[in-house]
């Protein structure tokens, strides 16, 4: 059976990605009023996005994908905005967005050279991370620096980096809406059973 591609999910998908060049020219052209404006647009259409799909069952392989590839945006652009807009209000705790950087680009990496496509496993632990982070991003870029909640989004997401690139190790080709690294084990010790 065809997919129908379609849909209003994936429609949320490709405007993020369509506004993905819009929001790099608002970083290099300093507009944060408007970049935060979008940036915060970008992350309620993630919300509604996987929201809509599972509830009204409009859940595809390309929208997965699509979706992954938007998330890839939005995550380019939302640290390039705290890099650009938001250092001095983060100070010395910047740093603690490095290991995270490094995780993130490393589970691109590994999908690219392992499977030649962006990853879009959408683990449980990335989705609770990309809900803490997607707060944090919206708090920060429309109100403050929320230091808790900051070490929060930060620790959610070694976590959830760090299991995408063991599953993404440990799987034998791509596959998307895969639960956790718990899911993967256990589905191979099955497997050889």
């Amino acid at each position: 059976m065809k997919e129908k591609i379609i849909n209003l999910p994936n429609l949320l998908s490709f405007y993020r990605l369509l506004t993905f060049p819009f929001l790099v020219w608002m970083i290099l052209t300093e507009k944060e009023d408007l970049f935060a404006i979008f940036l915060c647009v970008n992350l309620v259409t993630d919300i509604l996005d996987g929201l809509i799909a599972r509830v009204f069952k409009l859940e595809t392989k390309f929208g997965a994908k699509l979706d992954s590839l938007a998330d890839v945006g939005t995550y380019i652009c939302a640290f390039w905005g705290i890099f650009t807009f938001k250092q001095d209000e983060l100070g010395e705790s910047i740093h603690l967005l490095w290991p995270f950087l490094i995780l993130f680009i490393l589970g691109l990496l590994v999908s690219f050279v392992k499977f030649r496509q962006s990853p879009s496993l959408h683990l449980y632990a990335s989705k609770i991370g990309g809900y803490v982070q997607g707060i944090y991003f919206f708090v920060l870029f429309a109100w403050l620096h929320v230091p808790w909640l900051y070490f929060m989004a930060v620790g959610a997401g070694y976590l959830s980096w760090l299991e995408e690139v063991i599953v993404l190790l440990i799987l034998k080709e791509p596959q998307s809406n895969v639960k956790g690294l718990y899911w993967v084990l256990k589905e191979q010790r099955r497997a050889k059973k």
